[in-house]
């Protein structure tokens, strides 16, 4: 092929198509620059296309070339390209005939250098920090004895078993690990994922949803701690609801997600030892409190027991108490026979009182002067009443008279005068019936009044009336003389009898003698009640 080139003479020129000529030179290419490295800074970069390719150009200050990342290599890569980023791609340069452009086919992507990665990191830092997410307002304190850790690492590592132990020794909690690849491709979703499936977790569930997160892992170079500066891990350690402990790499060693933790721990053995207390000195001061407790216990129920004794001295006896109350109680006691047999004796007194005024011969007397009253009111009434109704028959017939030769306009008038004459001398009579029914109703309740107080329900007891000669009652035995003609009044007839010695009747007398004698048989001498 390069004699074709060497030969001067057009004449003798090959003929080639666009085709077989854009292939030679695309083999030609392809066998020249079958592996090169390339350094230069990613231009034109806007992710990934709908196919999976990556479309985007390498340029420095003088030159640019186009690239492409192939879906398959996409995914395996390390480092996600950006714009701005100066890398070292690693690939074999080809051409594409349909624009006669070349390009390099980029299988390995690298940052150019640690200088570039924390570049890298220092760039993204500044615009997660600008959004909040590493502000100390945001960040939450640790609960201090958690029933349920979660533990975000690799589970074949020694991290894991470093915590594990740690927390074997301070206080033994159940403990959660969620596996993942702590470094390589696609480290950091997997991390931000676990922290998100934690926080998703419901309490009560089948998995326990923790009440700490520590994700960890061991020491290494910046390269191999990259996964963790990933952007979506930062964001779910941000986002996280559970308290989360970040435990990345020695204590030198710090990552993005250091500064949206809610704490960060200088080693894994670290995060546990914040994770959870010493058990042991947990159990020595509950000891001690409980020590205090008891001895303050012991002195204050003494202080309150010495107390109540000062207290008591002050307090007199039940003998002096009731002194007293027990004084007025016999007092009392002595002075209820006499207090009865007074107030019985007032009573009596205030019953003879009234009795003396309600008399049979006043009641009947009152009684009489008050059926007096109302028959001579019922004359007033029934005479009023006539002279009425004569007045209004008279003025009716005079007006009937003097208006026979008026208008029946004037003589139906009359007429309804007629009428409401006749309904006034109606409710009149109506009134004056009303008011002698209700005199009749007190005249019966005077009556009897009257009768609950006579004399003769009294007899109807068993008790008689005595009555002397001339009829009059008698009230005192002292007024009667032996042979003293008297009238015994029962309540079904009279009966005559004459006053015998001493008073007393000779039937009664000669009864009484025939009686044998007792100690008892005279009433006066009968003890009194009180």
């Amino acid at each position: 092929m390069s004699s074709i080139f060497d030969n001067d003479s057009p004449s003798n020129l090959a003929e080639y198509s666009v085709s077989e000529l854009s292939g030679s030179i695309k083999r030609t290419v392809e066998q020249a620059f079958d592996q090169v490295r390339v350094r230069g800074e990613i231009s034109g970069y806007r992710g990934p296309h709908s196919s999976g390719h990556a479309y985007f150009a390498l340029k420095d200050d003088r030159a640019r070339i186009d690239a492409v990342i192939w879906k398959g290599t996409f995914s395996r890569l390390r480092f996600r390209p950006e714009e701005g980023m100066e890398v070292i791609a690693t690939g074999k340069v080809t051409t594409f005939p349909g624009s006669s452009k070349y390009q390099i086919v980029i299988e390995t992507l690298e940052p150019a250098g640690a200088g570039a990665l924390m570049a890298l990191l220092e760039e993204r830092k500044r615009k997660l920090g600008a959004e909040g997410l590493f502000d100390a307002a945001r960040k939450r304190p640790l609960p201090y004895m958690p029933r349920v850790i979660g533990v975000v690492t690799s589970p074949t590592g020694a991290v894991i078993r470093d915590i594990l132990h740690r927390i074997a020794d301070r206080f033994p909690v159940h403990v959660v690990v969620w596996p993942v690849r702590v470094q390589g491709d696609g480290s950091g979703d997997e991390v931000a994922a676990a922290i998100r499936g934690f926080n998703e977790c419901e309490p009560g569930g089948p998995i326990a949803r923790p009440d700490v997160l520590i994700v960890a892992r061991g020491g290494g170079s910046l390269e191999d701690l990259w996964g963790f500066n990933d952007e979506a891990v930062v964001r779910a350690a941000a986002a996280s609801q559970i308290p989360l402990i970040s435990a990345v790499g020695h204590e030198t060693d710090w990552t993005l997600i250091d500064y949206a933790a809610d704490q960060r721990a200088p080693t894994p053995t670290g995060a546990a030892e914040m994770a959870v207390p010493v058990k042991a000195d947990l159990e020595a001061e509950i000891s001690g409190l409980s020590a205090r407790l008891q001895s303050g216990m012991v002195r204050q129920m003494e202080n309150r027991r010495q107390a109540v004794r000062s207290l008591a001295r002050a307090l007199p006896s039940l003998d002096q108490l009731l002194a007293l109350p027990r004084r007025r109680f016999d007092e009392a006691a002595l002075g209820l026979g006499r207090g009865l047999m007074m107030n019985t004796v007032n009573k009596r007194r205030l019953f003879e009182r009234a009795s003396a005024e309600l008399r049979p011969d006043l009641l009947k007397a009152r009684l009489g002067d008050r059926r007096q009253r109302i028959n001579d009111a019922m004359s007033r009434a029934d005479r009023v009443v006539e002279r009425q109704v004569h007045r209004g028959q008279s003025r009716v017939s005079a007006a009937d008279a003097s208006l026979r030769g008026l208008p029946s306009r004037l003589l139906a008038q009359v007429h309804r005068s007629t009428d409401r004459v006749a309904g006034l001398a109606a409710r009149c009579d109506a009134a004056i019936r009303t008011d002698i029914r209700r005199l009749t109703g007190v005249i019966a309740a005077q009556d009897r009044i009257l009768q609950s107080l006579s004399y003769r329900n009294v007899l109807q007891r068993g008790f008689a009336l005595v009555r002397d000669g001339e009829g009059g009652p008698v009230r005192q035995a002292a007024s009667v003389a032996p042979g003293m003609a008297l009238s015994l009044e029962f309540a079904d007839g009279s009966v005559s009898a004459v006053a015998g010695e001493g008073g007393e009747p000779p039937a009664q007398a000669a009864i009484r003698k025939k009686q044998p004698k007792s100690g008892g048989g005279d009433p006066s001498k009968q003890g009194s009640l009180f």
